[in-house]
């Protein structure tokens, strides 16, 4: 056991330095934020064109999904990751959820040092005070206008205005896209192990077992404008085939255990019991034996790949 431990670990890439260089247009060119990033030591560096007022960044966020734990993010200066205090927060925030890093190179923001982690939450409090602010304003505006018998809001939406309501609509597509992107991370690659073989429905419990509250529908359009934006394949949305009870224990086990191959068969069996699904025989108590014969099924199908053999000790 210590050995395959060891061969584990040697097989286990080293941490790296990742920089990401973004220019707001195609004609300007990101070669002098290269150099700085390649001094400070990244042998990959991730290029952007799009302006700071954007989310919409795909390079940013297929990095964001890929970053291994370890990792460090770089960037010359903050301004050309994140476009507000809020949004640096949320992107290091997704960092520290996958074990990963970040680092401005000419501001004190370095999350693996005590002072940098300061720097940081200093931005959070000036954030939040911030928000604060704005709410107060926005309260007291509000009290004004009342006061002079105007209506808060925007008039054109009040008056169901085409242009005023056709930028409502964009600005929470946009909002969407967003957030899809933000939490992509978290769920995306259980939906690519599983679809199309699996329906909406079953990817939704396995998501509910580890946390991620989705229902169908909303995981089905959430990948629907993955596909749109070219962020995922456009095979996620075919329609699942049609399959025995028993296929489809077999594909939701299989599911479940590609998403965590660290559970053992009894804490599958245990999910598979909170989630109420019955067993093969139709009793509600699922045994380790079970789980393991669906697991084998779903090996010999091809579903997983097949068990790795046990690396003898010298």
């Amino acid at each position: 056991m210590a050995a395959d431990t060891q061969n584990r670990a040697s097989r286990r890439p080293q941490a790296q330095r990742i920089g990401y260089a973004r220019v707001s247009t195609d004609e300007q060119a990101t070669e002098a934020q290269e150099m700085e990033l390649r001094a400070a030591g990244c042998d990959t560096i991730v290029e952007e064109h799009g302006s700071g007022a954007s989310r919409a960044r795909p390079a940013l966020s297929k990095l964001l999904r890929e970053i291994g734990a370890g990792d460090t993010l770089v960037v010359v200066r903050l301004d050309r990751l994140a476009r507000s205090v809020s949004h640096l927060l949320e992107v290091i925030e997704d960092l520290a959820a996958r074990g990963a890093h970040f680092r401005s190179l000419r501001d004190p923001i370095d999350t693996t040092t005590a002072q940098g982690m300061f720097s940081l939450q200093v931005l959070g409090a000036v954030a939040q005070l911030e928000r604060a602010l704005i709410s107060e304003r926005t309260k007291a505006g509000i009290k004004a206008a009342k006061s002079k018998g105007k209506q808060p809001g925007n008039p054109g939406i009040r008056e169901r205005r085409p242009e005023a309501l056709a930028k409502v609509a964009a600005a929470q597509k946009a909002a969407f896209g967003a957030r899809i992107q933000a939490t992509a991370s978290q769920w995306l690659p259980t939906v690519r192990r599983m679809r199309p073989d699996h329906t909406w429905d079953d990817i939704a419990r396995v998501l509910a077992q580890r946390g991620l509250d989705w229902t169908p529908e909303r995981l089905r359009r959430a990948v629907k404008w993955l596909v749109a934006e070219h962020l995922a394949d456009p095979a996620l949305l075919r329609k699942s085939p049609p399959r025995l009870p028993e296929d489809r224990l077999m594909t939701l086990v299989a599911g479940i255990h590609a998403s965590n191959p660290d559970l053992t068969l009894r804490e599958i069996a245990s999910q598979l019991e909170r989630l109420h699904e019955r067993t093969p025989r139709g009793g509600s108590k699922w045994s380790p034996s079970s789980v393991k014969n669906l697991i084998d099924r779903a090996r010999r199908s091809g579903l997983l790949p097949p068990e790795p053999k046990a690396i003898p000790a010298p």
